[in-house]
């Protein structure tokens, strides 16, 4: 017997942080998954917290108390909890959150634009993985008149440090007499990767501002504000995180 209904079954799988919904479904539907001991195969089935839930015969637990809030991070902000010079940092933003949470990889104190926060550290270590190749997207603002050369050559790849950057999109948003914007998107997360690429060809950073990071972008916010995730923005996520074969 199920217990009084309270979500989908795949929709719980996901939320105990096993698989993302679709990969879920999969088990659903391939007959590895019983409730109460019964094999369930119908993607319609609801359950309770009190509900017994196995996959392949091992029992999930219940669901973990995570939070993800995306932050739009001014500029003259550290991501670290604390700072010993006594600067701003990004949980100085957080009022209102009592859950600890940690940020998913680094944006430097000059750097604004989007920044995850979560306490789920499985999901913030397999997002950072060089692996999972999660795309970043950065406006930036460089000194000078960036030529087809240069784009390029960031989108060849840029060697730093001795080692060779994946190639980068690169596309050039406009010009002033000064200045060139570009909107640049990479999958590795070296640090201060995007402004050492942009001074080795030449052209140093005089703003940047991370605007997507995987699904996620800063649509409807401003420096400063934050959000918690949607559901379905972490689902999203799982599926990033989940659906590949690591």
């Amino acid at each position: 017997m199920i217990h009084q209904a309270t979500e989908r079954l795949q929709k719980v799988i996901a939320a105990r942080g096993i698989a993302s919904r679709r990969k879920a479904e999969e088990y659903i539907r391939s007959g590895r998954v019983r409730v109460n001991g019964k094999v369930v195969t119908e993607l319609g089935v609801k359950v309770s917290a009190k509900d017994k839930i196995e996959i392949d015969g091992n029992t999930i637990g219940q669901a973990e108390s995570f939070v993800y809030i995306l932050l739009y991070k001014p500029v003259k902000v550290v991501t670290t909890s604390s700072d010993p010079q006594g600067r701003t940092t990004v949980h100085d933003f957080l009022s209102g959150v009592e859950t600890r949470v940690y940020s998913v990889g680094r944006l430097d104190y000059d750097t604004s634009g989007l920044l995850l926060l979560t306490n789920d550290g499985e999901m913030a270590n397999r997002l950072m993985h060089p692996s999972y190749g999660v795309e970043k997207t950065y406006h930036a603002l460089v000194a000078g008149d960036v030529l087809m050369e240069s784009v390029t050559q960031l989108r060849r790849g840029i060697v730093l440090e001795g080692k060779k950057t994946s190639p980068a999109k690169v596309k050039v948003l406009g010009k002033n007499a000064s200045s060139t914007k570009l909107e640049i998107s990479i999958h590795e997360g070296r640090n201060r990767q995007v402004r050492k690429m942009l001074e080795q060809i030449g052209h140093p950073c005089l703003k940047l501002t991370r605007i997507r990071y995987g699904p996620l972008n800063l649509r409807g916010l401003r420096p400063g504000e934050w959000r918690y995730l949607t559901t379905i923005e972490v689902e999203k996520l799982q599926a990033i995180t989940y659906d590949q074969n690591h």
